[in-house]
């Protein structure tokens, strides 16, 4: 954890970042709460807003992570341009590496099971923060050591390779065109590798039991988290880019973002759009999605200058790493619990609501003295 002053920043990105951790650590549990608390029918009708589709299709709630991704990919030209020239590049390697590990750290013990302390129930590749390790690490190695022209043809050629496996390659009863939940070659993939560390698994009678029902996969995944990465990173290049007049960055991310979304949607009719499992068409649907958001929040944050009422999203964005642990590791309902209690008898259902609002607070506050301080946690 460091103290530092503020270094001039892309706005837009800092904004997109902190909407982005706002909705997933506030904003959807404080609506799904409310949701449940209400249970009337024009609210019910809401919540596939903010629930991940079981299977094929891309709801709003799914565009979370990918932009996550997308946006660590952005800041990659930002970073590193100055060490692209460097003919001793072994000191960032370095770093990088270190930074793998810490993200890798932190997603087991968000996710992983890790604060158990018990070494059955310890799980190795399972969450976002691991995504984007890995994404990061390979995109950032890529504008370290190639040509743009390179990073674009790897790319394509990752999606082509994962859609390929996906396509031809049977294993008993999975693959083989198979984009079922219970048969596609992901799945057989993790199952195989992963075995017990696989999220959720257990050993029973010295058998591996897989978790019903959950069907995300990693391994072979990761060809497109790194792809999502390095989607964001080309982004970045349009953003950093001094060649390039402010007008016509936005024109950019927004034909970008128009583009991969058509094609994404017209690769469903041969790949489905599957975000568990990663697919390639769901590449490009999300990250068109996420170029034109970036579009528009650069049109309106650096392009037309409007940089009032942005704190807030500050908080959020600028440390987002502390954001998404406190919210996922620590359970801030017993502050909200031990001083509202009082209010249950009057709040019914209504009550679960404010205890959700109680811990989103909690959160944004330490954020917010963080952020007064200017303390900022860097991995």
């Amino acid at each position: 954890m460091e103290r530092q002053t503020l270094p001039k920043r892309l706005e837009s990105l800092d904004a997109l970042r902190g909407l982005d951790l706002f909705f997933l650590v506030a904003f959807g549990p404080l609506i799904r709460s409310l949701i449940r608390a209400a249970d009337v029918p024009w609210l019910n009708s809401c919540a596939w807003l903010f629930k991940h589709q079981f299977w094929t299709g891309f709801s709003p709630w799914d565009l979370i992570m990918p932009l996550f991704l997308f946006m660590s990919g952005i800041t990659i030209p930002f970073a590193y341009s100055r060490y692209k020239t460097n003919p001793d590049k072994k000191p960032l390697v370095r770093r990088l590496v270190k930074r793998v590990l810490l993200l890798w750290l932190f997603g087991m013990i968000v996710q992983g099971n890790l604060r158990a302390l018990d070494p059955d129930h310890i799980y190795f590749y399972t969450n976002t923060l691991q995504t984007i390790a890995v994404g990061y690490l390979v995109s950032a190695l890529l504008y370290l050591y190639t040509s743009r022209r390179t990073q674009i043809i790897v790319s394509f050629v990752l999606l082509l390779l994962y859609w390929a496996a996906m396509q031809f390659i049977k294993v008993g009863s999975y693959g083989g065109g198979d984009y079922t939940p219970d048969g596609n070659l992901c799945e057989w993939i993790d199952r195989t590798v992963m075995g017990r560390f696989r999220d959720s698994a257990e050993v029973k009678d010295g058998v591996v039991v897989f978790a019903e029902g959950y069907y995300y996969t990693w391994i072979l995944s990761s060809l497109n988290f790194v792809v999502t990465v390095m989607s964001g990173m080309f982004a970045g290049y349009i953003a950093k880019s001094h060649e390039l007049a402010e007008k016509k960055k936005v024109q950019l991310f927004l034909g970008i973002g128009i583009a991969l979304v058509v094609l994404g949607w017209a690769w469903n009719e041969i790949l489905p759009v599957i975000k568990t499992i990663w697919t390639s068409s769901m590449v490009f649907v999300s990250s068109g999605y996420c170029f034109l958001l970036m579009g528009l929040f650069y049109y309106w944050i650096d392009y037309k200058g409007h940089h009032k009422h942005l704190t807030w999203l500050k908080v959020y964005g600028m440390n987002s790493i502390v954001a998404y642990m406190l919210a996922e590791t620590i359970h801030f309902n017993c502050i909200g619990e031990s001083l509202l209690f009082g209010f249950e008898q009057y709040l019914g259902t209504y009550y679960s609501f404010l205890i959700v609002f109680s811990e989103a607070a909690v959160v944004f506050f330490i954020l917010w003295v963080m952020y007064k301080q200017r303390i900022f946690l860097k991995v």
